[in-house]
């Protein structure tokens, strides 16, 4: 029998919970006597801090779609699915790990599904999950990965409009590779910028401003404290 679920049939005050979690993470900025404001890359430096999400990871942003639909999607043992703390789900997808995230896990927040893969990068890197994903929709996606290149994907209707490695902004593939350059520029990734010059500064914190600026949703350390719809790949994935 399938496990297909929603949070929200199971889990009736999920809601409220993702709407304090997002009030709190897009309230405004603590301004400090004499200064005006902080970077757009400062709120999400808690990702290169004390690094709850480890060295290797991903984050995705799905417009539209049931944390239920996004999985289906990515292509899931439809019998693992279960509702989880993302400490469950980061230890499940380390205890299942072959290469890529042993377990991944969505959750709902207003009009996007957030999805992430402990360990994982595959709707950043594979363009053929991602497609799969962005079909009649749109997906933004951060990957950190210490031991390879990380990646930042924006992606809409099965087509990459934006990728490049958040470490060399310069060398963008897609089919509109400059349609982001005055947010890049913005939020500290100079769309300019090659392997050759000074490094960029915060990476992976500018990467999830920019992805911020497309969905309007801020990633922020309170949304590990959701409940997320999590489930192990299929083997053929």
């Amino acid at each position: 029998m399938a496990l297909l679920h929603t949070l929200s049939e199971t889990h009736p005050a999920f809601g409220d919970q993702a709407l304090l979690s997002v009030t709190a993470a897009i309230m405004p900025l603590t301004r400090s006597k004499g200064v005006t404001m902080t970077e757009p890359y400062e709120e999400f430096r808690w990702l290169s801090g004390n690094r709850p999400l480890g060295e290797i990871y991903c984050v995705s942003f799905v417009r539209g779609l049931s944390p239920t639909e996004v999985l289906h999607r990515f292509g899931v043992d439809e019998s693992t699915i279960e509702e989880v703390t993302f400490e469950e789900l980061d230890e499940r997808s380390m205890e299942n790990s072959n290469g890529a995230a042993g377990y991944i896990g969505a959750v709902k927040i207003g009009d996007w599904a957030v999805v992430i893969e402990p360990g994982g990068w595959q709707i950043a890197v594979d363009s053929e999950i991602r497609a799969r994903i962005s079909q009649g929709t749109e997906v933004v996606s951060v990957c950190c990965h210490d031991y390879a290149s990380d990646t930042f994907a924006h992606e809409i209707d099965g087509k990459t409009i934006t990728w490049f490695d958040p470490l060399a902004p310069s060398s963008r593939s897609g089919s509109d590779p400059d349609r982001l350059v005055d947010a890049m520029r913005d939020v500290g990734l100079n769309p300019d910028h090659t392997f050759e010059g000074p490094s960029i500064d915060y990476p992976i914190p500018s990467s999830f401003a920019l992805a911020s600026r497309i969905t309007g949703l801020p990633f922020s350390q309170d949304m590990l404290n959701l409940r997320f719809l999590g489930a192990e790949p299929s083997e053929e994935e």
